[in-house]
């Protein structure tokens, strides 16, 4: 087998510009006459010349604040919800579940907090991320939130 064969079959195709001799030989080897795509190699994200905007180009800016953060909020539970439920229990997000106040997927991809617009009157344990106005009124109700050093 010759060198030139060799190559075309382990997939590299032919050599351009080197010479008449490699089998695309001369003047332009292939890679048509002028311009770009001519002289170096493209960017990754070169998606032509013609008249389409590239990717790049086509995107939002993303200026100034919030430039950074996730779009996600939690899921806010009020405390006039946990009213529902029975005096001296755990809330945490596991109970939620199983009573089906949230989704999973819901409150695993944009978490759980708790918010108190109205007074609550049973004792709870809450192991959630709660809100300061929310957590006087469980405490004054005789509940309790745990930290993350007691959970």
């Amino acid at each position: 087998m010759s060198k030139k064969v060799t190559k075309t079959i382990l997939g590299r195709g032919k050599r351009l510009g080197r010479g008449y001799g490699s089998g695309k030989g001369g003047h332009t080897v292939g890679k048509g006459q002028k311009g770009q795509k001519t002289r170096k190699r493209l960017g990754i994200l070169f998606e032509g010349v013609k008249v389409k905007k590239s990717l790049i180009k086509r995107l939002p800016f993303l200026r100034g604040k919030g430039r950074f953060k996730s779009g996600l909020k939690p899921v806010v539970i009020n405390i006039e919800r946990l009213n529902d439920f029975p005096a001296g229990t755990k809330i945490d997000i596991k109970y939620l579940f199983e009573k089906k106040v949230v989704t999973k997927k819901e409150a695993e991809e944009r978490g759980v907090k708790v918010l108190g617009n109205t007074d609550v009157k049973k004792k709870f344990l809450i192991d959630l991320p709660i809100s300061k106005a929310a957590s006087e009124k469980i405490v004054k109700a005789g509940g309790k939130i745990l930290t993350a050093s007691e959970r």
